[in-house]
């Protein structure tokens, strides 16, 4: 039969036995769970980086917009977190920039008022909204015209960018057909 000292000094080396035990296992545990997760991490990061342009055109009559008067441009862009990224985008109103104007048309010329060549056509959808994902050289400048089914709106100064709403609603009139 053991001591009473002896019994005590088995006694603390098991305690101490499964404690340890019990850290190394827990420390083997949260190991793996750290090991599982840094792929997913590295992959929900790399996502939006290395995310592919998708086409994405306005169309007459559709309604997959969204953000009406906001600027498409600050999330539809390359690294950005909206699905395409846009050349052209933005909102249409009515003449009295209340309500949106549904499915306008938006034309770039090459000069002022129509004159000049038609670089690109852009429909708007029910919303307003007008987008695009296709390649548009603004380097010497266009000329954008906004048709409703009664008139159509010059801007009189070329635009070097698409991101019309940036400056549109913003430090400018809203952009308007009737």
């Amino acid at each position: 039969m053991p001591t009473k000292e002896r019994y005590l000094q088995l006694l603390l080396q098991t305690d101490v036995s499964s404690l340890n035990l019990i850290a190394m296992r827990t420390f083997m545990l949260l190991w793996a769970g750290v090991i599982t997760l840094i792929p997913l991490l590295t992959l929900t990061a790399c996502e939006k980086e290395g995310r592919e342009n998708e086409t994405k055109i306005s169309a007459t009559g559709s309604s997959e917009s969204h953000n009406t008067g906001e600027n498409c441009m600050q999330c539809h862009v390359k690294g950005g977190e909206g699905e395409g990224w846009f050349t052209v985008a933005g909102t249409a109103y009515n003449s009295q920039q209340s309500q949106v104007y549904p499915n306008a048309t938006v034309r770039l010329y090459t000069g002022p008022n129509g004159s000049g060549t038609l670089v690109h056509t852009i429909y708007g959808d029910r919303l307003g909204n007008f987008y695009t994902t296709e390649k548009i050289d603004f380097s010497d400048g266009l000329y954008p015209a906004v048709e409703g089914s009664t008139g159509t709106q010059y801007m009189p100064d070329p635009v070097t960018h698409g991101d019309c709403n940036s400056c549109h609603g913003n430090s400018t009139d809203r952009l308007w057909a009737k």
